[in-house]
């Protein structure tokens, strides 16, 4: 275990002592304060909640947080190969899987730190801008209902991570990685009206239609773990097609990277 946890401050060293690193969290951090700021120009705050202020910033700056933990999840292996280190990493007394799971939990942290402090500034800042009465709301938009709405964003920056980190390792190449990942983010919403559920019964098993949990929030407000489903599918059913697809990018990662010859 100590020297994984030398191989893990390893890894977070290379991701922290980029200026780009800082840049990025500055940038999300900045946008975090900012959008409060012109929501309430926008809209003033007396009659807003400030929940709903919370949830509308983080839901803008959450698609940026993705894009820059992609940038980090696409580049974790592919740029061993393409700096050259790759040879430099392995001679270590390290196995391949520690290697491989040191990087993947580097770029989980950094996803978690990204989001926790989108979180924390954009709910901070609309807290002060906005209104504290919940009855203006309707009782719909509440604490738990934010925080339900926000596990469920970082189950899709989650997956995208794994399919990132799948095809960084598989084709060594950052730059595929990135457009793939930034294509399924555009166009997920696209495919799952294409290959409709409700029309192919096959369709609730394909990836596009099970990343986004936030829909089952809109079926009366029922956010057990078996309920607000539609077209034979619930939330328990999504959460399942996920863990599959996860678990597939998964070893298809680590076996690719623990057989790849590196010679040359």
């Amino acid at each position: 275990m100590p020297n994984f946890g030398n191989l893990l401050l390893n890894e977070n060293m290379k991701i922290f002592r980029r200026l780009r690193t800082w840049i990025m969290l500055s940038f999300l951090a900045l946008i975090s304060l900012l959008l409060p700021v012109l929501l309430r120009e926008g809209m003033g705050g007396g009659d807003v909640y400030f929940w709903e202020a919370a949830i509308t910033t983080v839901q803008i700056v959450f698609f940026l947080n993705t894009i820059f933990c992609v940038v980090i999840a696409a580049e974790a292996v592919a740029g061993e190969f393409t700096w050259g280190t790759i040879k430099l990493l392995l001679i270590r007394p390290w196995s391949r899987s520690k290697i491989l799971a040191s990087k993947y939990i580097t770029v989980l942290g950094f996803s978690l730190l990204s989001t926790v402090l989108i979180l924390l500034l954009a709910t901070g800042m609309s807290y002060v801008l906005f209104s504290h009465d919940g009855s203006a709301a309707g009782g719909v938009t509440s604490a738990s209902y934010a925080f339900t709405l926000w596990a469920y964003l970082y189950v899709d920056l989650f997956i995208t991570l794994a399919i990132a980190f799948m095809v960084s390792s598989v084709f060594r190449s950052g730059a595929l990685a990135i457009g793939l990942s930034l294509f399924i983010m555009f166009t997920q919403s696209i495919f799952a009206l294409i290959f409709n559920p409700a029309r192919y019964d096959w369709a609730k098993y394909v990836l596009f239609n099970n990343m986004d949990l936030s829909r089952y929030m809109n079926s009366g407000m029922d956010l057990g773990l078996f309920g607000g489903g539609n077209a034979g599918m619930t939330l328990g059913f999504s959460v399942a097609v996920l863990a599959v697809y996860y678990v597939i990018f998964m070893v298809v990662s680590w076996v690719v990277f623990s057989k790849r010859d590196v010679a040359g």
